[in-house]
């Protein structure tokens, strides 16, 4: 089992960036695929990225692609997320996820999960 604590969320103007921490509990960090999902208020969760094991292997959401980018380090028990040219439509709650079986951009894939921490993008 592992749990999710994710951090570095905030307040941002459009255009600026933001890193999203992901710290994982447990000595059995390399064995998850992580993921990011995010949820704005009165839509359903949304899948950001994810990223394989090793690290070796990532895929985003298409209308996200050049612009976040997922990584992680093993030896830190931690996922990132980084989010460059941030625009007001960014705005929401970001979750780190985590399975032991299979990378997936279905949320419901995912049996593990942080408490999320809010993204917001002024214009």
């Amino acid at each position: 089992q592992v749990q999710l604590v994710e951090s570095g969320g905030g307040l941002v103007q459009a255009g600026g960036s933001l890193r999203l921490s992901c710290a994982a509990s447990g000595r059995t960090f390399s064995s998850y695929v992580m993921a990011w999902f995010r949820q704005a208020p009165g839509k359903e969760r949304e899948f950001v990225a994810h990223i394989s094991r090793t690290g070796g292997s990532t895929v985003y959401a298409d209308s996200l692609k050049g612009r976040f980018t997922i990584s992680r380090d093993n030896a830190k028990n931690a996922a990132y997320l980084l989010m460059n040219s941030l625009k007001p439509e960014d705005t929401a709650v970001y979750y780190c996820a985590a399975d032991r079986f299979r990378t997936s951009s279905t949320a419901g894939n995912y049996d593990y999960w942080g408490q999320g921490t809010q993204v917001t993008v002024s214009s």
